[in-house]
This record gives structure tokens, sequence and C-alpha cells, in this order.
């Protein structure tokens, strides 16, 4: 556990002395870390084993997000992504929140759908009512096709059953709710879908096709909130602007579809650092927040102190036991740093990053516009892409952004004339 995720001036250190400093903070050595900050190190034949025809690695950067406090405690959170400025607004958003006690998450549980779907039912109705009737027996039967999860507190837990028409005809989906615990679920949930079908198409009269889960997991919501300081911010009107900001993305879906893109900057890069499936979250985030016609994940509104309070509410299905979190050397190093012991902490973590990013997102796009900071930062990458390297990257994104010209031609003449 981490004491302070302050780590004042982190960003000022050299990749190494943060190295150092990621230790020191969260007590792991060279062999839990090791993985992370030199990849070079991760043993092929065990990536060889977690896709098809590897011929080798695609190496995202992995920064360190400082200042989170959720629920009363602090992380360093690692996000793995590769457009600059995220980290550090996320890192600075959390900041802002911890006069106000930081985040506070809470969970609907880790409760996945499975879908049967079955088509050609003679009477759908009256199919659904005898399914209805005997829906203890087949929550029973579908528990045990795993014992395990039933062990330890999970297993399917309730039964739904719809009717709706579609391009081919009135169709009847039953769907299982199943807590997964710390899992994602997808392989116990699909487990039991398989299971169950052919006992539904007996019920039914009718002909199973799909069985499978739901990546809109409405039953695995996390919900975060914190308070961010107005003074911080940059004052009364800042605070006023961005809850304008916001009110533009839930009038406008154009808007909002780059309002919750943010957010999913955010979420994603942890989301990949801790070894989760990144298309899963980004499905059912974006199915959440259209559900009702497509809206913002987020909501903002001004406190009577003035401040502003910000929430996000969001399906959060990922998963601290199989997979690659368990696999990949350095998803376990970021689950170690991070310091999670269950599936719906990483939740809760990972959903506060979420409405941190976005609030920097509207901070910067109401005060003084989103490509400021974020083509400073993008100036170190067209400093790289010319050529520099070492301090020369510094150097040159400094010249860059003060005769505002971020330009690889630009760069590479300032790169000739400092190597002159």
């Amino acid at each position: 556990m981490v004491d302070d995720s302050g780590l004042s001036g982190f960003y000022r250190l050299s990749r190494e002395e943060r190295v150092k400093k990621l230790k020191e903070a969260t007590g792991l050595g060279d062999e839990d870390l090791g993985p992370l900050v030199n990849p070079g190190e991760v043993d092929m034949s065990i990536l060889d084993h977690m896709i098809e025809n590897v011929v080798g690695t695609m190496t995202l950067p992995l920064g360190i997000a400082t200042n989170f406090l959720i629920n009363g405690k602090d992380y360093l959170i690692p996000m793995a992504l590769e457009e600059p400025s995220v980290v550090a607004a996320a890192s600075n958003a959390a900041r802002m929140a911890r006069p106000h006690g930081g985040f506070t998450a809470t969970d609907t549980g880790p409760n996945m759908i499975a879908q049967i779907q079955v088509v050609d039912v003679p009477s759908p109705e009256e199919a659904k009512s005898k399914i209805m009737d005997t829906k203890d027996a087949l929550i029973e039967f579908a528990n045990e096709q795993d014992p395990i999860l039933v062990r330890f507190g999970g297993g399917a837990k309730d039964l739904r059953v719809r009717i709706f028409d579609s391009k081919v005809g009135v169709m009847l989906v039953t769907e299982l709710i199943v807590d997964t615990r710390d899992a994602m679920g997808a392989n116990a949930v699909n487990t039991m879908a398989e299971a169950l079908a052919p006992r539904i198409e007996s019920i039914t009269g009718g002909r199973v096709i799909l069985r499978i889960l739901s990546n809109l997991a409405e039953f695995r919501l996390i919900k975060a909130k914190a308070t961010f300081d107005k003074e911080m911010l940059g004052g009364d009107e800042v605070v006023n602007d961005i809850v304008a900001a916001w009110a533009f993305a839930e009038a406008d879906p154009y808007r909002c579809a780059t309002h919750n893109k943010g957010i999913m900057n955010g979420i994603d890069a942890v989301v990949i650092a801790t070894g989760n499936d990144f298309r899963a979250i980004e499905a059912g985030a974006h199915s959440y927040a259209a559900m009702n016609g497509y809206s913002s994940l987020t909501k903002y509104e001004k406190t009577p102190e003035g401040h502003l309070l910000g929430s996000i509410e969001i399906p959060m299905a990922v998963g601290l036991v199989g997979g690659a979190t368990k696999i990949h050397p350095a998803a376990r190093a970021s689950v170690k740093i991070l310091g999670v012991k269950t599936a719906t902490e990483l939740g809760q973590v990972i959903a506060s990053v979420g409405l941190a990013q976005n609030l920097a997102a509207l901070r910067a796009l109401a005060s003084e516009g989103i490509q400021k900071g974020h083509m400073a930062l993008h100036a170190r990458n067209v400093a790289a892409t010319a050529g520099a390297r070492g301090d020369q990257v510094d150097i040159i994104a400094e010249k860059l952004v003060k005769e505002k010209n971020i330009k690889v031609e630009r760069a590479q003449e300032l790169l000739a004339d400092l190597q002159k």
C-alpha cells in the first residue's frame, strides 16, 4: 500500500530516478518491476502462448499517475498509452480533488449477463412462463458447471427472459445473471450459457443459436464522484464554463462522442496496463451511454460553496483472475503497483481515473483550450521523431513551443543547429 500518492516533482525526474522513487513508494523490487521497467526482460515463450502467430511485441509507454486518493486510500496508477498529456492531466485533476477528500467510489457487484438466443419458438409468452416456473432449477444447474466459483461466493444469482421482434422474426432471449467475483467472467458465463442451452430448447420448443455473455454489463456498474476545488480549477468562471461544456456533451451526440472518448483515454490506459480487455470495456461503456439516447458517462454540477462536483457511472467488467492479468509479467507488475485486492476495487480505481481525465479535458477546453498543454507535450514527440535524443528532446521541444511551430521540419533544423 502506498502511503502518499503525491510524489512531488515526479515528472521532473529522469526515468531511472522515477523507477527508484516508485520502488521506494511501493516497496517493490527488481523481481516485481523488472518486466515493466525493462520490457526486454519479458520471457517471449510466455507471450508466444497468449495469441497465435507471435513474432514480437508492440511496446507502449507506461506512466504513473499520481495524487489519487480513492475511498481514503492512496494509489499510484499505471497507465499504458501512446497519447501525450493524458497521464499528466489525470494526475493534475486528482490533485484538485484531494483537498475535498479525493474520490469516493461504489459498485453494484461483479455481475455479468449470459444470453441464450432462441428462435422458432411456437408460443413465446407461454415459453417465457415455463422458463420462469423452472427458474430455480435452471440456476442450480448453471451453478453445477462452476462449483469453485460458487464456493467463493459467486455463481448464477438470477434469471430473466426477454421477447422482442427482429429482422428475422420474434426472438426469446434467456439471460442468466452471474456473479463472477474477481474474474472478468467471460469463460464462466459462456460455459453456463452453453450448458443451459439444451434445457432451454426443450422448455421452449425452439432452437438455440447464440449462447454468450453480453458486454453491456448493466449489473456491474461502478459509480465514482469527487469535488474539485474551485480555486485550483481557476475560479468561479472556469467552474461555470466546465458545467456548460459538459451540458454541451449531454445535449449533442457529436460533442458527446469526443467527450466520452476523453473519458476512455484514462480508462483504457489503466485497463491495458493491468492486462484487461479494453475492447470489452469500450463496448460496454458506449453501449451503456446509448441506452436512452447517446449521452455523457459523467455529470457535473456546482456545489453551494462554488466547487465542482463531478461523477461517473460506467460498466466495469475487469478481473484479477485469469487472462493476461495473471499471465503477462508487466500486467502483474502493474497490479502490484496498484495494490488492489479485488476486481471491484480495480474497477473503482479505473472509473476514478476516467472521471479525473474527463475533468482535466473539460478544464482545458473551457479555459486555455486543449491544444496548449497537449501540443506542449506533443512537441517532445516531434523532437524525437526528428532524431533528437536525451537532453536534446527537451531543448528542442522548448524552442518549438516558444516559436509556436511544432513541426518535424523545424525540429530537424533546430537539431542540426544544436549538433553543430
